[in-house]
């Protein structure tokens, strides 16, 4: 930007010597070239503005446009004027040239100082071809005028090389004007100091090659000729700074926001694959590494199941903070001796897995666990006034040809891990014989089709707490087993089995229609109509005719579709094509989706814009741990952030603190949902306790000064 100003070393001390270094034909051509520059440079503006325009809309980058096109056909006018008077290779003036050459210093003054004082505001797509019209009529006025100029405005213009009195006084006023304009921008330098230093170096230079017209009486004298050189500074500056402020700052910002997404996309990648407390590789982790080595080597692998002894009592016994602490403390015992080609993880049961993907024979293995005892027994880990002994229960399983899938390995080092806690060595091998407590397990698969047949099953409902208006709006129903024999029996334990049975399918449409019933059953007792939210398995998305059996039900039913909500996991979203498809059938019918558990899987971030979501259910995990874990709240603010630009609803499942909810109501959360309001309860239980429930959660929330005047 001050490079330019060395050109005036030449004038201050070879003026004399540089006279006339342009003669007649060259400073023709050379003046010719400066001024078709200065065309491409205003022209390059205002078709710059002209395509900007649609994007932003602002009338300032709108005028901006018209001011640099009327110039650029004002100077395109000089320069058919001014050559059609070249005569006998000599530069001849006409009236027209001097009076564009003064108007369009005028324009450039002016027009710069309205534009940076006058405010910005948006205005509509029509404006631009109706501003660029009224610019164009007035430049053609303006041209007809000064062709056969009225008599008050000759005295101004003397035709001829040299300038008359009044044309540099015409000059210096603009000039005067751009120093006006120069204190202007100064005092905004601090908001926008790139753009002022472009246009205020613009104005520099304007200056300059004013002074230098109005000094130099002789085109061929060498102040002239520098002049012309300033004034395509002026404009590239110009356009530097239009281009930064139309394209490169919005460019900019885009690549910024781009990054962004990209550290948000990392960061939720990491929390997908790693446990939030050790660190750690987590079981999905575990299990994609497993899948990807198994069909690639089937050498010898192995894996090492840890669980230390009293942990899980210890745990329940200590606050969140200081269990975790405890899980830290562990998790680094266990890195600190693993090997470069071990690889650790954490399972969601406070178990670790140690997965060894090449290993030379069983002693090498048994080697690394008594390294681990003796590490953990070494020193006592004292968390609070427990102190943990460090005594692990091991279970190792060898990887065979043949032997299954990477879920079967894992089961099979849990097996052994399990079995180990009866022996005092505290450590085995897994056995065939271990498998034997499967028995149970397809015990269960087939008093499930009993249970169907029977009519075992029934739901319980969790009310869903609206935080603007304090009202319960919606529940979420959860399938409960009542075994004649076993008691009620954990959803935990039975749902996986009948996942895998496939009895899911037959479970998930009771659990739609019996919800729909008692929704539609609620309405007719006179309570506040409620929207319904139902989990939708894997195995049911699967289904051919789901989105018919939906609908059938909700005519059988006769519920509204949108009391319906029908919720999906996260990581059923990994085929986007495929569940694009049906949630866009399914939203059809007028029902509502939702997708649960939000933040515990991974994919794609794109599936949010593509599918035809109402609602993110953040998973219990991120709340329980909100208080004491950075990440957790970073990534529940992150989601709630998202979800509103997106125009999602918010449902916070596992609320059981205060504090959890007032970080919530802080965090503009739209739905709450957990043991702090009411734990899931059965159909007659809610109609029961329906103005109760109501009452407490006034009360809690009039304690956190949240009820707040709302209406839908």
């Amino acid at each position: 930007m001050f490079m330019p100003l060395l050109l005036l070393l030449p004038i201050l001390f070879y003026s004399e010597h540089l006279y006339d270094v342009f003669k007649d034909e060259q400073y023709i051509y050379f003046h010719l070239a400066i001024q078709i520059i200065i065309i491409v440079f205003a022209m390059a503006i205002a078709i710059q503005t002209w395509l900007v325009f649609s994007h932003l809309k602002l009338e300032r980058m709108l005028n901006i446009g018209v001011f640099f096109f009327i110039i650029a056909l004002f100077e395109w006018v000089n320069i058919i004027e001014v050559h059609s008077f070249v005569s006998v290779n000599t530069i001849q003036t006409s009236y027209l040239a001097m009076w564009l050459h003064l108007i369009v210093r005028l324009l450039l003054a002016v027009g710069f100082i309205l534009m940076i004082m006058k405010r910005e505001k948006p205005i509509q797509s029509n404006h631009r071809l109706v501003k660029y019209g009224k610019a164009s009529i007035l430049a053609v006025i303006t041209l007809v005028i000064l062709i056969k100029p009225p008599s008050f405005l000759q005295p101004f213009i003397v035709v001829g090389i040299q300038q008359s009195f009044w044309q540099n006084i015409l000059q210096l006023s603009a000039t005067c004007l751009q120093v006006i304009a120069i204190v202007i921008l100064i005092k905004k330098y601090h908001f926008a100091f790139k753009r002022v230093t472009w246009l205020v170096s613009a104005s520099v230079y304007l200056i300059i090659s004013d002074v230098l017209f109005a000094i130099y009486k002789d085109p061929y004298a060498i102040g002239n000729v520098v002049a012309l050189i300033y004034k395509i500074y002026a404009y590239f500056f110009f356009v530097k700074s239009i281009y930064y402020v139309s394209v490169e700052k919005p460019y900019q910002k885009l690549l910024q926001i781009q990054k962004n997404l990209e550290q948000s996309e990392k960061e939720l990648h990491y929390q997908a694959y790693h446990d939030d407390v050790t660190q750690l590789a987590n079981e999905r982790f575990l299990l994609k590494t497993l899948k990807a080595d198994l069909q690639v080597d089937n050498g010898t692998k192995a894996i090492i199941a840890v669980e230390i002894d009293r942990l899980a009592t210890i745990r329940s016994s200590l606050g969140i903070s200081y269990s975790n602490k405890m899980l830290k403390l562990v998790a680094d015992r266990i890195i600190s001796v693993c090997p470069v080609n071990y690889f650790a993880a954490k399972l969601h049961e406070d178990q670790f897995v140690i997965y060894i993907k090449h290993y030379e024979n069983k002693e090498e293995l048994l080697h690394f666990c008594y390294t681990l005892k003796s590490a953990m027994k070494k020193d006592p880990l004292q968390i609070q006034h427990f102190s943990l002994n460090g005594n692990l229960n091991i279970g190792i399983a060898l990887h065979t040809k043949g032997c299954g899938s990477e879920e079967t390995l894992l089961m099979q080092a849990r097996l052994a891990m399990k079995e180990a806690s009866r022996f005092p060595k505290r450590m085995l091998f897994y056995t065939p014989s271990m498998s034997d407590g499967m028995a149970d397990r397809l015990s269960l698969e087939q008093e499930l089709h009993q249970a169907l047949a029977n009519n075992e099953f029934f739901l319980e409902y969790q009310p869903q707490v609206n935080l603007k208006n304090g009202k319960i709006e919606s529940v979420e129903a959860l399938v409960r087993w009542q075994h004649p024999t076993r008691g009620q029996v954990s959803p935990s334990i039975f749902i996986p089995i009948a996942e895998e049975s496939g009895l899911i399918i037959q479970l998930g449409e009771y659990v739609l229609e019996a919800a729909c019933l008692q929704a539609k059953a609620w309405q007719e007792l006179g309570l506040p109509k409620m929207k319904i939210a139902v989990n939708l398995s894997l195995g049911q998305l699967f289904q051919k005719n789901l989105v018919s059996k939906v609908e059938d039900i909700l005519i059988r039913t006769k519920l509204e579709p949108h009391y319906l909500q029908l919720e999906i996991t996260e990581s059923m979203t990994m085929n986007i094509d495929q569940m694009t498809l049906l949630l866009r059938e399914l939203k059809s019918l007028g029902i509502q989706i939702a997708v649960d558990d939000f933040g515990t899987g991974y994919s794609s971030l794109s599936y949010l814009k593509d599918f035809p979501i109402d609602c993110l259910k953040i998973d219990r995990v991120f709340v329980r741990n909100i208080q004491h874990d950075k990440n957790d709240e970073a990534l529940v603010s992150m989601i709630l952030s998202m979800a509103k630009h997106l125009r999602l609803k918010v449902v916070a499942e596992g609320i059981e603190e205060i504090n959890q909810l007032a970080f919530f109501l802080e965090g503009e959360c739209d739905y709450i949902q957990g043991y702090l309001f009411s734990k899931p309860i059965t159909a007659e239980q809610l109609v029961a306790t329906f103005e109760e429930l109501h009452l407490h959660t006034a009360d809690i929330l009039s304690r956190l000064n949240a009820i707040e005047e709302y209406s839908i």
